[in-house]
Formats: structure tokens, C-alpha cells, sequence
């Protein structure tokens, strides 16, 4: 029962699409019972058509409705620069009813009628991701109204995130009851916003709850919600949790992220590509053609009806309807894939490109440096092991804003996992003496007196133990000036020292007891408790996939993939020969890079697309035939110099959208072609009388049919 429903409910949909579809429907049973009664005689006789019946009046009544709505349509679409081509259509169904082929004029009226729910029913099935986007947009807004929180707070004390740490975090419940709905137009900058469970966030703002989990899937397709603390951005377009939260809004709704993608989105449905355009003026001589056969045939056999007979086949459908609905499918492909293009046109230059070119960091590598590995000082005999040294240096490092202070933040975490896994499985051989230590046996370090000297290095406490990570001189350095440098067991300060005078000597003489660094390497050192005993290595890693993702572009048949860096040229070749770039342009400036990408745009049939952060890259994201802007959805998705957004920061989407590209145009291809060989071949049949008027016109029915169902399939994953 319930499948019969939701049968019906899709009729009803279609009919309240196009409302002449049951008129015509329905006008089939006078034709059938009451077609040729004519209650008034002959006194309703005209030339031409003669004297039509009741029924047959009816049909009359429904094309001339029908011929009307379609010229506006052609008007329409001259006046916004479209080919309007269906005169064809016009044509055929008042070629019918001039030779009183009534049934085949019904038959016209409902071929045209369902064509248009057709292509509403396509339209709609290609452009679902796009949609679901543009419903998924945030419309309203609960501005919270609390004492000392609102916006006349915020006005007189100029910050209202402060107003509501202090008033309202306490009390975060009742501020759910204490809000106004507003359209999220109205939103003011500094407004503090509440967003209750499952909402999405109206506009990008700064939490100011404890944490939040936000599922941001519509933004960047990351599939697992994502959970933030007290003081990062939230974007709009994000859903909410389980549990409210309160916000202060950054941005208004125009400037937010989401209103950004919603741009990117429009832009795309708007545009036509090239391509399409083409399709456009093919319908011109297809119509030609269909006429001159037409006539042919009817001067031929001198029978009126054959002109009929032909026309009611003659459909330019393949190339009105399905060449662009094959490309809203490759566009809603492209977004569900994570990937926002500003205009249709993009699409097709996609499936062309022939050399890209990549920036270094942060796109074929990640974006900040990673732990590669901790060396131990030797003669520094602790008992301390990497997971120790990554442990505390990752402590304390998680408070600096250095380049490096990340990769050693995240490394230090992920030791810190395995200490705990190594001690819920039963080991004890712990470095610290028994409890006798401060901070034994405790679950998170607990950290104390950070300080960071800017440009040399951070210091603090790490569970009672004095943690120093940084530059080598920094690091080594105890109070008294000297030198530190572990050789005995017990961790004690200055055992073991060196004086600092001749200090750059003995800095040579300690890194070449670490080992040299290869040129791609960076290092950061560590003491403990005054004693210098480690030094972790950094260096600047490709991504996981990248070697994978560059193969992949060459079975794709891109025959050169370049590299542009401003780093030195011996860290870009490590990378280069890592991830397989085939050439290395390195040490760049910015308009050395620009100048690179323009050389080779301009050679010839080469189609060049360069894939950058969509911020630093802006000047060569913008000569490039296709700039290609990844982001991770946090960041500015609508770069003014890229063509294509990548939401998902996953540099694999550059060759899944040059196949969705290639396969987009190929369906298309092959419904256009496919429609049009078939209603070439039935105009010839007809011409030759083979196909009866009215068999005729359902047969170009299912001609449409079958090449908008074609175009369809650009939706299907087969990439």
C-alpha cells in the first residue's frame, strides 16, 4: 500500500508540474466516445479543417493552448540568447490537425505535455546534489537576549563574547529559552546565537559553548562529525549535535561560508557550456533537415498526410534536453564528490586537460611539518625513551604558534596514546623512579609555566619535570649560560656540562653527534630537567594518496605533471621523486610561477589546470585554463581566481573530477547521437509511409525518452 502511495504522490507532483499533462490526458475520452458528434450540423463548418466533432473541437482547442505557451517558450528563450528550435514541434501538430489526423494531434499534445514533465523529472534527478545544497541553506536565526548579552551589551561594551562567558555560561540552558528567531539576514556582527540540537549554523561565528559536535558533511563531505572546543570557528552550513550551543557571530549571512558555496552553486546551475551551446545550434539544421525531408516526401507522394507523418519523428529533443541535463548531472556528481565548479563550462574543459601543475606544500604534502623521528642524544643516558621525549615536547608544544609546533603537538599526542595503551596492557617499567615523581601514573600530563621565546624555542613543566624544545642553543642552554649535555644516568641539571664559550663550536660538535639532516629534514631539540637529550626531526611529508592520486592522472592520459615551489631544490626533488612529478620547477618567486603556468598555457592545444590553496596560489590559480582552490571547508571556499573548489582537501578529487568530467561528456555524446540517428531513421521510414501518423508520434516519444534516460546515467558512479 505504502509504494501505491507514493506512486500516486509522484503523479500528483508531475501533474502539478505540468498541469496540461492530466487536461490532455483526460481530453482522450471525448475524442474516443464523442469525436464525431456534432450537435450543430454542419453549421460550425470551416475552411480547412471542415467540420470538426466535439471531441475532435477539444483536441483543436488543446493545441492551439499548446502552440501558444510553446511560442512564448521560444520567445523566451531568444530574448536569453537561446536558439528557440521548436518550431518543429509547432509545425508538426498543426500539420496534423490540418489534415485531421486528430488522433495524432492528441498524440503530439501529450508527447509535448510529457516531455515537459520528463524533463522537469530529469532536470530535478540531475541537479539532487545541487539541490539538496541550496534546501540545506540556513533561513533563520535565534539571537540570544540575556541580560548583559544582547545586543546592546554588545554595543556598549564591545564584545559580547566576554558578556556571555561571564553571564550566560553558567546558565547555558536558559539561554535556550531566552532568544529571539530572527531570518538569518538580520543577523548583526557580534550577535551571541544559539543553535539548538540539529540545527545548521546560520552564519560563521566563534563557539563560545565548551565544545560542539558538527556534522559537516554538507560543507566538505566529511562524513564524521567533528568535534570542537570553546573558541573555534564554526561555519554555516554546519548541523548541529545533540546538545546546544551558543556562538558569536563573525560574519553576516552574505559573507558566510555557506552563502559563499551557495554562490559557486547558482553559478554553475545558471551557466551553459560551450558544448550545450553547440547543441543548441545543431537543433537549427536538424530542423532544417527534418522540414526539407518532410517536403520531399509530401511533394513526392502528394499526400499532405506524409508531411505530418515525418514531422510527428522529427525531435530535437537529444540536443534541447539532453545535453544539458547530462551536464547538471556531471555538476551534481562533482558536488557530491565534494567538488564546486563556477560554471558548466569547467566541466567541459575538465575532461581536457592535458599538464597540471601542483603547488608543493600543503597540497602534494601536508600542511605543516611531521614527526619523522626522535633521535636520543648518545652518551645521554636516560631512561626516557622516544614515546617520553614526544610525550613532553608535544605538551608544551600544543601552546606555541611555531611552524613546527603542530607536527611535534600531534605527534606528542599520538605518544601519549601508546604510553597509556602500554601501560593499560600491563607494563610498568615506567622511566620515572616508582611515584616518587610528580605527575606518576596520572592520565593527561599535566603542564605548568609555559613561556615561548619567540624565535628560539617554548619552555614549561611537564608533570614536575622542565621541559625546553626548540633551537639547539635554546634547548641546551641551563640558567647559568653553559651548555648541558647528558651523560650520567640520573636525570640531574648541568651534570655533564660544557661552557658556552666557543659556543658555535660546540653546537657543531653536538649536531654532528646527532647526525646530519638531510636537506628536506627541520629539528627541533629537547631537554629535560636542564639535560639535553633528544632531537626530533621534521620534514615536510607528501600525502598519504599523493603517489597513488599522480599515477592515476597519467592513466587518465595527462602527460606532464609539474611541481612549483619556492622551497630549495633539493627538498622539492626528495618530494618530486616520492610522489612521482615528472618536472621540478623550484625556488620560485610568485611571478615566477605565474610565468611558468602562462608559457605553457599558451602552447598550442595544451590545457593546463593548476592545483594550489586557492590563497597563496591566487595569481597562478588565475592563469592557469583551469585553477583548481583546495580547502578543508574551514577555510575561504570561494577563491575569486579558481574555477573549481575542492571542499574535501583530499587532492584525490583532481583526478575523480577529470573522470566524472570525460564521462559526463562522453553520456552526453552518446544521447545526442543516439537520439538523433534514431529520429533521422524514423523520419525516412515515415517518408516512405512505413510509420503511421499516430505510431509515429508515440514513437518519437519514446525517442526522447530513451536519450534523456541516457543522459541520466552521467549520474551513475562508474569512475
Amino acid at each position: 500500500m505504502s509504494r501505491l502511495i507514493r506512486f500516486f504522490t509522484k503523479i500528483l507532483d508531475i501533474c502539478k508540474l505540468v498541469p496540461m499533462l492530466p487536461v490532455v490526458v483526460i481530453a482522450a475520452i471525448p475524442l474516443a466516445l464523442l469525436g464525431d458528434w456534432r450537435p450543430w450540423g454542419n453549421a460550425m463548418a470551416i475552411p480547412v479543417l471542415g467540420n470538426p466533432g466535439f471531441g475532435q473541437w477539444l483536441v483543436i482547442a488543446l493545441v492551439l493552448v499548446i502552440v501558444i505557451d510553446t511560442v512564448r517558450g521560444m520567445i523566451d528563450d531568444l530574448r536569453h540568447g537561446q536558439v528557440g528550435v521548436d518550431v518543429l514541434a509547432v509545425v508538426a501538430i498543426l500539420s496534423t490537425v490540418a489534415v485531421a489526423e486528430y488522433w495524432a494531434s492528441w498524440a503530439v499534445t501529450l508527447m509535448i505535455t510529457s516531455g515537459e514533465a520528463i524533463e522537469e523529472y530529469a532536470q530535478a534527478k540531475a541537479e539532487r546534489s545541487l539541490t539538496a545544497l541550496m534546501e540545506a541553506a540556513p533561513q533563520t536565526a535565534h539571537v540570544v537576549n540575556l541580560p548583559g548579552v544582547g545586543r546592546g551589551f554588545a554595543a556598549d561594551k564591545g564584545d559580547s563574547s566576554d558578556g556571555f562567558r561571564r553571564v550566560g555560561s553558567a546558565s547555558a540552558a536558559a539561554a535556550a529559552h531566552r532568544f529571539d528567531t530572527v531570518p538569518v539576514e538580520q543577523v548583526q556582527l557580534g550577535d551571541v546565537l544559539m543553535v539548538l540540537p540539529g540545527e545548521t549554523v546560520p552564519v560563521d561565528g566563534e563557539l563560545l559553548s565548551g565544545t560542539a559536535t558538527l556534522d559537516l558533511s554538507n560543507i566538505n563531505g566529511e562524513p564524521v562529525p567533528r568535534e570542537v572546543f570553546a573558541g573555534a570557528r564554526v561555519m554555516s552550513g554546519a548541523v548541529n549535535g545533540s546538545t546546544a550551543l551558543t556562538m558569536r557571530a563573525t560574519q553576516v549571512a552574505a559573507d558566510s561560508q555557506y552563502q559563499r558555496i551557495l554562490e559557486l552553486v547558482a553559478s554553475a546551475q545558471e551557466s551553459r557550456p560551450a558544448v550545450v551551446k553547440t547543441a543548441d545550434r545543431l537543433a537549427v539544421p536538424f530542423t532544417v533537415l527534418s522540414l526539407v525531408i518532410a517536403g520531399v516526401a509530401w511533394a513526392v507522394s502528394g499526400v499532405p498526410t506524409r508531411f505530418a507523418q515525418v514531422l510527428v519523428l522529427a525531435t530535437p529533443c537529444p540536443l534541447l534536453i539532453a545535453a544539458p541535463v547530462a551536464y547538471i548531472a556531471g555538476t551534481g556528481r562533482l558536488a557530491a564528490a565534494g567538488v564546486l565548479i563556477k560554471a558548466q563550462d569547467v566541466l567541459e574543459n575538465l575532461g581536457r586537460v592535458t599538464q597540471v601543475f601542483f603547488d608543493k606544500t600543503g597540497t602534494l604534502t601536508v600542511k605543516q611539518p611531521q614527526v619523522v623521528r626522535v633521535e636520543m642524544l648518545p652518551g645521554a643516558a636516560t631512561r626516557l625513551n622516544e614515546d617520553h621525549v614526544l610525550m613532553m615536547a608535544g605538551a608544551v608544544e600544543s601552546y606555541s604558534v611555531h611552524i613546527l609546533s603542530k607536527g611535534i603537538a600531534k605527534a606528542g599526542a599520538e605518544a601519549l596514546a601508546r604510553l597509556r595503551q602500554r601501560f593499560e596492557d600491563g607494563q610498568r617499567l615506567c622511566p620515572e623512579p616508582e611515584a616518587s615523581w610528580p605527575g606518576h601514573g596520572r592520565e593527561y600530563p599535566v603542564v605548568k609555566n609555559i613561556n615561548e621565546d619567540a624565535g628560539k624555542g617554548v619552555s614549561g613543566e611537564v608533570n614536575g619535570h622542565a621541559v625546553r624544545v626548540g633551537r639547539l642553543s635554546f634547548a641546551a642552554a641551563g640558567e647559568d649560560g653553559f651548555l648541558a649535555v647528558g651523560e650520567a644516568a640520573p636525570l640531574s641539571p648541568r651534570s655533564g656540562q660544557l661552557p658556552l664559550r666557543g659556543g658555535a663550536q660546540q653546537k657543531d660538535d653536538l649536531r654532528t653527534r646527532f647526525g646530519l639532516l638531510q636537506p628536506d629534514e627541520m629539528a627541533s631539540y629537547v631537554s629535560v630537567d636542564g639535560r639535553l637529550i633528544a632531537r626530533i626531526v621534521l620534514r615536510d611529508v607528501p600525502r598519504a594518496n599523493a603517489k597513488a592520486v599522480l599515477a592515476k592522472l597519467h592513466e587518465l592520459g595527462v602527460t606532464e605533471l609539474a611541481m612549483l615551489t619556492g622551497d630549495k631544490r633539493a627538498s622539492a626533488n626528495i618530494i618530486a621523486s616520492e610522489v612521482g612529478i615528472d618536472e621540478v620547477h623550484a625556488e620560485l618567486f610568485p611571478e615566477d610561477k605565474v610565468a611558468a603556468v602562462r608559457a605553457a598555457t599558451g602552447a598550442g592545444k595544451t590545457v593546463t589546470m593548476m592545483v594550489g590553496d586557492g590563497v597563496n596560489d591566487a595569481p597562478v590559480l588565475a592563469v592557469a585554463d583551469i585553477g583548481v582552490a583546495m580547502t578543508d571547508g574551514t577555510s575561504t571556499a570561494a577563491s575569486e581566481s579558481a574555477q573549481v573548489v575542492i571542499m574535501n582537501d583530499n587532492i584525490a578529487a583532481v583526478p575523480r573530477a577529470i573522470a566524472i568530467a570525460r564521462r559526463t561528456k562522453r553520456v552526453m555524446l552518446q544521447a545526442v547521437i543516439a537520439g538523433l540517428v534514431l529520429a533521422t531513421i524514423g523520419m525516412i521510414a515515415a517518408a516512405f509511409n512505413l510509420i503511421p501518423v499516430v505510431v509515429g508520434a508515440f514513437l518519437q516519444e519514446a525517442i526522447d525518452v530513451v536519450s534523456i534516460l541516457w543522459a541520466l546515467t552521467a549520474l551513475i558512479d562508474r569512475d
